[in-house]
């Protein structure tokens, strides 16, 4: 590791901010020795602020019906090899209940944009989980609304809203989506979002098609300037029915890499460990929180459609990934030297 690399990772540890060119070079420069030091100080710092805890949310995913035709994602509109499926408000309820018993105090309800999801039945939905269980946290992740929407969604109960905005450089952004999505619409929301008193989270994908590190340094200014309560980074996987089917895969070593940074630029962020991470290596929720994380999401979906919710190949969906399996995830975290615990798991303030 150069002089300067070790220079800018000991400024970004005490000052929690580079400039864009400096997270390009730490982006462009990396190495092991870099990405254990960035480790060290990303651990240091969630440390200071959870301790050894690690927050878990139970994720329901609620529709795999998706008017938009995203080109990387495995339930776009135009995928007709995609087995539909809704599930209906009594079913997402009947999940919440199963996950409060199992111990979880978040639910992540997460979908494609599907129009059946109107905000007068998702007020409905949220007031009846929030009458079920007043001491739960729920989390929506269901695409862009009008601001109209998300305030009526927040006054029928939602915390959280997780929106990823995929990539902050608005050229890519297009190779990424239909011309009908825009990075400015995207932000738009984001904007509304915070603006309503959301505890708001973005994110990016780790090796998106035609990503390149001037791209990731603008993720990264991005996250420092908007401030998000949570971050979702995960390694971008090809699906088999998109147009970027025969694209490489993002890599497991650059997203750990990338969330050690984020930590630092945020410390007290709530940073999952992804799905993802862990379809890439069997181990990969692991070293995410190693690398920096406190945040995994186990699914509390029915067993009958995880593996229709594919957003990429080989999702993982043969049970290790469940709520149900709460009790190994317990044990995988204990190994390393991390808790498991069952509370709403709320951004910390300074």
């Amino acid at each position: 590791m150069n002089e300067k690399l070790h220079t800018l990772i000991e400024k970004l540890a005490a000052e929690h901010r580079l400039t864009l060119a400096e997270y390009e070079y730490l982006i462009a420069n990396r190495c092991p020795e870099a990405a254990e030091l960035l480790a060290e100080h990303a651990v240091r710092a969630r440390r200071a602020v959870y301790g050894n805890t690690v927050f878990i949310r139970g994720l329901i995913e609620i529709s795999n019906i998706c008017k938009n035709n995203c080109l990387y994602c495995g339930i776009r509109a135009a995928n007709a090899n995609c087995e539909r499926y809704r599930l209906t408000p009594e079913e997402i309820l009947e999940c919440c209940d199963e996950g409060y018993d199992l111990g979880f105090r978040t639910f992540v309800l997460q979908g494609g944009e599907d129009g059946w999801f109107t905000d007068e039945r998702v007020c409905a939905l949220l007031r009846k989980i929030k009458a079920a269980h007043p001491d739960c946290a729920v989390t929506l992740s269901l695409g862009e609304r009008s601001r109209e929407s998300y305030r009526l969604l927040r006054e029928a109960g939602a915390d959280r809203y997780l929106l990823r905005h995929e990539t902050a450089d608005a050229a890519h952004y297009a190779r990424l989506h239909p011309a009908e999505l825009t990075l400015e619409n995207r932000m738009r929301c984001l904007e509304d979002l915070k603006s309503l008193g959301y505890q708001v989270g973005c994110g990016f994908m780790v090796g998106s098609p035609g990503q390149t590190n001037a791209f990731i340094a603008k993720d990264l200014q991005l996250i420092s300037d908007f401030e998000p309560a949570m971050c979702g980074i995960g390694p971008f996987i090809p699906h088999k029915d998109t147009p970027f089917a025969q694209e490489t895969a993002g890599t497991l070593k650059l997203t750990c890499y990338l969330l050690s940074i984020v930590r630092l630029i945020r410390p007290n962020i709530l940073l999952p460990s992804t799905t993802a991470l862990g379809t890439i290596d069997p181990s990969g929720r692991e070293k995410g929180i190693m690398a920096g994380a406190n945040v995994v999401m186990p699914n509390l979906s029915p067993a009958s459609v995880r593996k229709k919710y594919m957003l990429y190949n080989n999702k993982v969906s043969d049970g290790s990934e469940s709520a149900q399996s709460k009790k190994t995830l317990e044990m995988r975290m204990s190994s390393i030297g991390y808790e498991v615990v069952t509370d709403r798991g709320d951004i910390k303030l300074f």
